[in-house]
């Protein structure tokens, strides 16, 4: 660490975090802001909050920050804003999700609790509600989803950059930061990767977490967050497919076939049920992937964080309206009406075609087998395979190619009212930075904006002396 005049610069931490290797190096020539400097030995700034980062939690922040009246620099190393929320959603991009709160809470596994303030502060009901404010019109689709009329995600990245340019925020891309500068009163400014200081007592991070490096979150904030004592929780991919190594996986057997309405069901090594999680899904050439697996991913991580590395049998309920017995039935029924056919050809009306025959190979049963042939045991060995088809999954795909960063700042250290940091006044963080995630269906994004809106408004109003939130910690005896 070295000192510069009377505030400290805090070099990066050398982190060993997946996504360290990602790190941007982009060096681009950057021009120098004016401040007024020497006060009582400090430094005043032309800035009431810096923003770090033009994703949702970011760009919320912004718009909460400005509406205060407080003057605020959007800084996003990128040369475009919301490049994560313009591939959302499949680029249609799910703004939030209209289920009650409790609901909301629920579908936040990581860490949703922390989030009862922000939300009831800024929910989903006030997202919907200024986005239709700024003339975007929403549908609400399956399980609660909401987004825009037009289902372009384009339309909401740029009504949102358009407040924030109406909101008069001064936005500088490709201006990648490097640290944060600080005393030992609290945040002092950032320097950028050009050297370029620039001064500020209210600073924002929302540079997102790992997941995703193309749209710039690289995990640039880590270092600057565990700099100042901050813990950094173990990260690891959510919101992503799974990995398998059952034979048919490896021979691409079902590859490309899509089951719609499944129930998927994980278990323990011990043969304890962890979730189970309803929705569509995909069989792939390493595993599976689709909506229903993406939920699944969050417990499949956790469970291999706990129980170390080890396969676990993950069970796919293909009818699952239906109960073995009544799957039995209507099996009969169909191959008593041609009793001379061929199983494989009366039943592929019932099941995918290469599902059936697998399903036929794995109960013992002859394709060729005619309705007289089939024993009641192989019937109901069909029917169980049908309620609880095995995959055995091996794991998940690298953080990188994840929707979503697990782990990230603790939330123990963060005061989940403002957002402010309780180890250093006037830093906050937002969104995906933070150790908390969410299942896919407009919950991240609903995640981003609340956290954002929520430290936006409380570092605009501690800046303009409106409202003091800083909450110090309550230090254990614990060496920072």
């Amino acid at each position: 660490m070295r000192k510069n005049q009377n505030f400290f610069i805090q070099d990066s931490c050398n982190l060993k975090e997946p996504c360290q290797k990602y790190k941007s190096a982009n060096q681009d020539t950057i021009s120098q802001d004016k401040h007024i400097q020497k006060k009582d030995g400090g430094f005043m700034s032309q800035w009431d909050v810096i923003v770090i980062g033009g994703g949702p939690a970011g760009l919320m922040a912004c718009v909460a920050a400005a509406s205060q009246k407080a003057k605020v620099l959007l800084l996003d190393k990128g040369n475009k804003l919301g490049r994560k929320l313009m591939i959302s959603g499949g680029g249609r991009c799910n703004v939030t999700n209209a289920k009650p709160l409790e609901e909301l809470i629920k579908n936040v596994p990581g860490n949703g609790k922390f989030l009862y303030s922000a939300l009831n502060s800024f929910g989903n009901q006030d997202i919907i509600a200024f986005f239709t404010g700024l003339g975007i019109r929403l549908k609400e689709e399956d399980r609660g989803r909401m987004f825009p009329v037009s289902d372009k995600a384009k339309t909401v990245v740029d009504a949102l950059i358009g407040e924030v340019r109406r909101l008069n925020v001064t936005i500088r891309t490709n201006e990648p930061v490097k640290q944060l500068l600080y005393t030992d009163a609290g945040v002092a400014g950032v320097e950028l990767a050009s050297g370029e200081i620039i001064h500020c007592h209210h600073v924002i991070v929302a540079t997102g977490g790992c997941s995703v490096p193309s749209t710039g979150s690289t995990g640039d904030a880590y270092p600057w967050a565990r700099a100042v004592g901050h813990t950094i929780t173990d990260l690891f991919p959510t919101a992503v497919p799974l990995t398998a190594c059952d034979n048919y996986i490896k021979e691409t057997r079902l590859q490309g076939l899509s089951l719609r309405s499944v129930y998927l069901t994980l278990w323990n090594p011990k043969g304890k049920k962890i979730c189970t999680e309803e929705g569509d899904m995909l069989f792939t050439h390493f595993g599976i992937s689709g909506p229903a697996t993406l939920r699944v991913s969050h417990y499949v991580s956790v469970a291999q964080r706990k129980f170390g590395p080890v396969p676990l049998l993950l069970t796919i309920d293909i009818l699952p309206e239906k109960t073995q017995d009544d799957i039995v039935q209507e099996m009969m029924n169909l191959m008593e009406r041609e009793p001379k056919k061929a199983i494989k050809n009366v039943l592929r009306a019932y099941l995918p075609e290469r599902l059936l025959q697998l399903i036929l190979e794995l109960s013992g049963i002859d394709e060729g087998i005619t309705y007289p042939h089939i024993s009641r045991t192989k019937w109901y060995e069909m029917a169980r395979l049908i309620k609880q088809f095995p995959v055995t999954i091996t794991g998940t795909l690298p953080l990188e190619q994840a929707t979503v960063t697990g782990g990230g700042v603790s939330v123990k250290e963060i005061d989940p009212k403002s957002l402010q940091s309780k180890l250093k006044r006037g830093l906050f963080f937002a969104g995906e930075v933070l150790d908390v995630h969410a299942h896919t269906g407009g919950y991240n994004i609903t995640v981003a904006f609340t956290t954002g809106h929520a430290a936006g408004l409380a570092a605009a109003r501690q800046a303009l002396g409106i409202e003091e939130s800083f909450v110090p910690l309550k230090q254990k005896n614990k060496e920072r």
